[in-house]
């Protein structure tokens, strides 16, 4: 296997996908020639050409619109937005559009070959228009799939599986982990299931959940917790719509506790829904409250930025929390 870092890894994906469909169009804001503005699309428009890897105009309403209507005659529409904070002008054609598609024409039509990419999260001091995480605002909508990867192995699966879905997929890319995750990676193709859950370690204790960049930190305070004598089943849930409940109560069952971290504001993250469905499915099993550790209610902030983002050390205090109850 070659050693790739995650940009590596989801421009192998789209090269695989380009070179399978003749149809498949990759577009967005500084794509092309560019390569897009953190170089996940280089050298496709050299080797693809300009007719189906190019530029769109600022707009990301109309890079969307434009994706429905591609999707819609079935051709392979990969839309990028260049960073998660400037979705919200497309707000409306993914939730009134793309998501309704196939719905409002009784499965007559859909858009099933749409796949949003956007990076997500903080990490590179971008301050408040370049740090978001805005998941959960999609998450209330059916009709959509959200998934998010936590390195390269699993960035190139999950984007190929999202691609190859029936369904319209945002897939959320934690921009920190770009260039600073990296690990083997096949060149091959292959395909990992989405809205599984993994366990990425296994333990007695206390259930730690996570997606995205804040996986490393939750596996960071998993150790942290095992050199006092606490054992962390560490989880990625991987696909945050669906979403895996089974996997997630089968752990918290075992452990009787679940620690849940995320990026996001804490006030209607995703977070609160998974809260809200294990405490209903787990309630006889639970040894003590289930905790969340998350961004704070603020605009995200620059010059704080490490003390709004939850590092390892607020986990373990959770753990701690947790286990004394």
């Amino acid at each position: 296997m070659a050693k790739m870092n995650m940009l590596h890894a989801i421009n192998s994906a789209l090269d695989i996908t380009m070179a399978e469909h003749p149809n498949a169009c990759i577009f967005g804001e500084d794509v092309g020639y560019f390569g897009g503005v953190f170089r996940a699309t280089s050298g496709l428009q050299e080797k693809y050409g300009k007719h189906r890897v190019f530029n769109t105009p600022l707009t990301e309403q109309g890079i969307l619109g434009f994706a429905n209507g591609l999707a819609a005659f079935g051709a392979p529409a990969l839309a990028e937005i260049q960073f998660a904070d400037y979705i919200f002008p497309a707000f409306d054609q993914i939730v009134n559009e793309s998501a309704k598609f196939r719905y409002r024409s009784g499965n007559e039509f859909n858009v099933g070959n749409l796949t949003i990419r956007t990076p997500y999260g903080g990490g590179i001091a971008g301050g408040l228009y370049h740090s978001q995480s805005p998941e959960a605002y999609f998450a209330h909508t059916p009709g959509l799939k959200i998934v998010v990867p936590r390195n390269p192995y699993q960035a190139k699966g999950l984007l190929r599986a999202a691609i190859k879905d029936n369904n319209p997929v945002l897939f959320f890319e934690p921009k920190r982990l770009y260039r600073a995750s990296t690990g083997e990676v096949p060149e091959e193709d292959y395909s990992i299931e989405l809205g599984k859950a993994e366990v990425v370690q296994e333990g007695s204790d206390v259930t730690l959940l996570a997606w995205g960049a804040q996986m490393e930190i939750v596996e960071q305070a998993a150790k942290q917790a095992s050199e006092q004598g606490i054992s962390c089943e560490v989880i990625d849930l991987r696909s945050i719509l669906p979403w895996d409940m089974a996997t997630i109560a089968e752990s918290v069952v075992k452990t009787g506790r679940l620690i849940i971290s995320h990026e996001a504001p804490i006030t209607n993250g995703f977070g609160a829904e998974i809260a809200a469905t294990i405490q209903h499915e787990c309630f006889l099993y639970l040894e003590s409250p289930i905790l969340r550790v998350c961004g704070l209610d603020t605009p995200y902030p620059l010059a704080l930025e490490k003390e709004y983002v939850p590092d390892a050390l607020k986990v373990m205090a959770a753990i701690k929390q947790s286990v004394n109850f």
